[in-house]
């Protein structure tokens, strides 16, 4: 063949974009998928004798490459993108572009720009394209299947109750995954009704949307003085889901075992509803969002889970921050404290309150000194705001003569600071630095005091910890006396090794590590998100 003909067979510049992609997939900031990848290169290297044809393989390239690289990013199947665009038509013009931004990674394109010079130097002496065939014809036989390596058994330490494990040893981490749902679906908690000797008290559960313990970190705000006043805090719990709908139906099914991401939208078994089962133990139910609750049918979705009363009214109430799509969200404090005022005029002896929060969600537009900042810039004045306000109210609680538990569990976090496998604030991969969020109890009221130091559970844990929690509470109330001791709350107390759901998306955490499967019965792949 002559010089002529080897040049037309070459991959000339598109050497540049699998130097590219290879790099990238080094660094981990992409998978990438070696044979799709040879069979492109093979159709770029396709001798073609008509200058036409050459013509309309380069113009039919542009869109393959495209969609390839988005093949190969960490980025939600097009699909679900398909399907979200009527909740990103609801986004407006200012957060759309703070989103564009976040995926502008100076790094990345600094690395970009070396390669294309690197390559435009050496491409006179060296036949870059051989070695880039090289490289992926290696990928091709090395490349990890991790779904098909066979498995040691899942080991949970601490001294509480693991879940049932099946006889036969896991043999792969589709076997790990059937197994977890397989014991979960038997596992439950149940609500006694207190004795009827025993001191009353209220319970108020505050979901908050986007806190994580990585996102306190990031903004120094894990040494908030809110959580040196907490009873109890579980340090390692699984939110399990890194959107709101499935958290906070997860949440509303805290008594009964972990359900798959699609279980969440059926009807779940009789004992398995939170405020429900709290109602049947002698607890009057109350519902209060921050929020008019009408994004994704946020308010209909909670009140299915046996919620049935319309949430506390936000008339007058002052509006602190605006949401994306520009509805008002509601200054914390002010919510909680109409609540309690309302409480007083109650005269029933025990209530249940699940009070919801977006004051922290990506997007939102704070009002007065924050006023055009971006969300990602004003995240920790508005956490900030969010835990004084809490501190706050339990103080107001504690002389306000009410006795009450005070549970906060976060939906799923922020994404504050992302990873290289997806920008900040963007939650389509359940990673541990979304889903593991801290929850916190607190005694508030009464002459109860604790005695000691407050309990810090570092075992991996999930609703169903919190409901036994909830349940040791009613069985023994911490009003009966005056003082109580926290660790008698966790008798009992399940382990739930950490595995999260967004959708056909699944995060596991075996044997130390992380295995993230993007597909239903996709392969697994080990997850290094890197970062801190």
């Amino acid at each position: 063949m002559n010089h002529a003909s080897a040049a037309r067979i070459s991959l000339g510049g598109w050497n540049v974009y699998f130097l590219g992609k290879l790099a990238l997939y080094w660094m981990g900031y992409i998978g990438f998928q070696p044979l799709e990848n040879l069979a492109f290169a093979a159709l770029l290297l396709l001798p073609l004798q008509s200058q036409r044809w050459r013509r309309v393989r380069s113009i039919a390239a542009v869109p393959i490459a495209i969609g390839l690289l988005y093949h190969d990013s960490w980025l939600p199947p097009v699909s679900r993108v398909f399907s979200q665009a009527s909740l990103l038509a609801q986004f407006d013009l200012s957060y759309l572009v703070e989103l564009i931004g976040r995926f502008i990674n100076v790094q990345v394109v600094a690395l970009l720009i070396i390669i294309a010079v690197f390559y435009r130097l050496v491409s006179q002496w060296v036949r870059v394209g051989v070695l880039v065939l090289g490289v992926m014809v290696a990928l091709l036989f090395t490349h990890p299947q991790a779904s098909v390596n066979p498995l040691q058994g899942i080991a949970v330490a601490g001294n509480v109750n693991a879940p049932p494990q099946a006889a036969a040893k896991p043999q792969s981490l589709d076997d790990v995954d059937r197994d977890f749902f397989a014991s979960e679906a038997k596992r439950r908690v149940t609500f006694m009704p207190p004795a009827a000797n025993a001191t009353p008290f209220d319970i108020i559960f505050v979901h908050i949307c986007s806190l994580s313990w990585d996102d306190l970190r990031a903004v120094g705000l894990d040494t908030h003085p809110l959580w040196k006043h907490l009873d109890i805090t579980l340090t390692h719990f699984n939110s399990a889901a890194s959107y709101s709908g499935p958290a906070v139906i997860r949440m509303l099914r805290a008594p009964c075992g972990q359900p798959r991401h699609e279980a969440l939208y059926a009807p779940a078994p009789e004992g398995c509803y939170l405020m429900e089962d709290l109602r049947q133990a002698g607890f009057e139910s109350n519902l209060a969002l921050n929020h008019d609750g009408h994004f994704e049918d946020f308010l209909k979705l909670v009140q299915q889970q046996r919620i049935n009363q319309a949430p506390l009214s936000l008339d007058n109430m002052p509006v602190t921050q605006h949401a994306f799509d520009d509805s008002p969200i509601f200054d914390d404090f002010a919510v909680l404290s109409r609540w309690l005022q309302d409480r007083k005029k109650d005269h029933t002896a025990r209530a249940a309150l699940f009070y919801n929060t977006i004051s922290l969600h990506d997007g939102n537009k704070t009002n007065g000194s924050g006023m055009g900042r971006n969300s990602h810039d004003t995240y920790k004045a508005r956490l900030e705001r969010l835990l004084d306000d809490l501190d706050h109210f339990m103080g107001v609680l504690e002389t306000s003569g009410t006795k009450a538990v005070v549970v906060l569990v976060p939906e799923h976090g922020a994404a504050y600071r992302g990873d290289k496998m997806q920008i900040a604030g963007l939650r389509e991969i359940p990673s541990p630095a979304i889903t593991l969020v801290p929850v916190g109890i607190k005694v508030v009221g009464g002459n109860a005091r604790r005695v000691g130091e407050p309990v810090v559970v570092a075992e991996s844990t999930s609703y169903l910890a919190l409901s036994q929690i909830v349940a040791n509470l009613l069985k023994k109330s911490p009003f009966s006396g005056d003082s109580f001791n926290a660790g008698d709350y966790l008798a009992d107390l399940p382990v739930t090794p950490l595995l999260s759901q967004n959708g056909d998306v699944t995060m596991m955490r075996y044997n130390n590590q992380y295995y993230l499967r993007q597909e239903s019965n996709g392969p697994w792949t080990p997850y290094d998100p890197g970062g801190p």
